[in-house]
């Protein structure tokens, strides 16, 4: 018989402690892209305590998204990728805040969509597949001083062993973490937290009649969701303050 005394937290709490899961409940963040990244580590900001999320994606889920996105499977095949992950959290945490933002991010409604909101994120995930977006939303964590972590390219690797964090101008091996170095040099984004993998990107064996993204980038079922995980992970680390990096304005 279950301990009549567990809760949702009782077993974060035997790890990080009472103090930081308040903080955690008392925290907002922003995902943006609820992709195989973005869905995996909005799942696990849930699950482990994180009070207030915005999830923000525009996009529809698809059947190709079921080997790898928590946000997917048959029954929410056809629905807003945004709706979908907010019940889902809702389900994981019945008294989380969620605000669902069906958009797509650009350098000019970043600052519309991002400062409107009601509540101002303490942590922003960058889970975008889009360099531009990438771009203009590194720029406005920048230029308002948000804490932000963003998710290199994961596509056509096979091991997850070899992810790590770092500043994007020590990245290397990674296509997207490639491009993303010199516009943020050019651009004088600087200071830019990333997880990526230096893993050589597999060749793709495209089926016949295959084109674009399908003929190009395929995806391992495993590799994304470590990606969301980890990166949930960093932010919960932050956050809570339980590894002496406290991100700031952090509610409690």
């Amino acid at each position: 018989m279950a301990d009549t005394l567990e809760t949702p937290t009782s077993k974060l709490e035997l790890v990080m402690g009472t103090d930081a899961v308040r903080r955690l409940a008392g925290s907002c963040v922003a995902v943006l892209g609820l992709g195989g990244v973005g869905s995996n580590c909005a799942e696990a900001l849930a699950r482990g305590g994180v009070g207030s999320l915005v999830l923000v994606d525009r996009d529809a889920v698809e059947p190709s998204n079921i080997n790898r996105q928590a946000v997917a499977y048959a029954s929410t095949v056809g629905q807003r990728k945004a709706n979908a992950m907010a019940r889902i959290v809702a389900d994981i945490n019945p008294h989380a805040s969620i605000t669902p933002i069906d958009v797509f991010l650009t350098r000019d409604n970043i600052g519309q969509i991002l400062g409107g909101l009601e509540r101002r994120p303490d942590f922003v995930v960058d889970a975008i597949d889009n360099v531009t977006a990438k771009l203009a939303v590194a720029r406005w964590c920048q230029e308002e001083g948000m804490p932000l972590v963003s998710s290199m390219g994961g596509a056509n690797k096979l091991h997850p062993e070899l992810l790590r964090f770092a500043d994007v101008s020590q990245t290397h091996g990674c296509p997207l973490a490639r491009i993303m170095r010199k516009e943020c040099r050019r651009r004088g984004i600087h200071g830019l937290r990333v997880l990526y993998s230096p893993e050589e990107p597999v060749r793709p064996q495209a089926p016949d009649g295959a084109s674009g993204k399908a003929a190009t980038l395929g995806t391992m079922s495993y590799f994304p969701p470590i990606m969301g995980q980890m990166i949930a992970g960093d932010v919960i680390l932050s956050l809570s303050g339980i590894d002496g990096r406290r991100a700031g304005g952090v509610g409690l």
